[in-house]
C-alpha cells in the first residue's frame, strides 16, 4: 500500500495490521506530488462518482452505496491510463482469476 506521511500512517495499529493482513506498505517520497498522482486522481473520481454523485438519504445508505461502486470501478470501468481497460485487467490472480 503507498501512503503519504501522515500521522495515520505512523501508528503503531497501522504499522501492526498491515503485516498481519499480508500488506507491505510503501511511502512516497516527502515534497514529491508526483508521486502522489494516481493515489490524488482515485480520491478525485471517487468524489465525483461516488461520493457527491448521488444524494444519499443517511450515511448508511451512502456506505452500502460503496461496494458496488468499488466493484464497478475496479473491473468494469474503462481507464484511459490502462488502454481502456479495467484496473482488475492488471492484477493477476484475483480471487477466482487463476491463469
Amino acid at each position: 500500500m503507498l501512503t503519504d506521511n501522515g500521522a495515520c500512517y505512523r501508528s503503531h495499529l497501522w504499522k501492526d495490521t498491515l503485516p498481519a493482513a499480508g500488506i507491505t506498505h510503501k511511502r512516497t517520497r516527502p515534497y514529491r506530488p508526483q508521486t502522489n498522482g494516481k493515489v490524488e486522481r482515485f480520491n478525485r473520481t471517487l468524489l465525483d462518482e461516488w461520493t457527491y454523485a448521488t444524494p444519499y438519504k443517511s450515511e448508511t445508505e451512502r456506505r452500502e452505496a460503496f461496494g458496488p461502486w468499488l466493484h464497478t470501478y475496479n473491473h468494469h470501468r474503462r481507464h484511459t491510463a490502462l488502454a481502456g481497460q479495467p484496473p482488475a485487467s492488471r492484477v493477476l490472480n484475483l480471487t477466482g482469476q487463476y491463469n
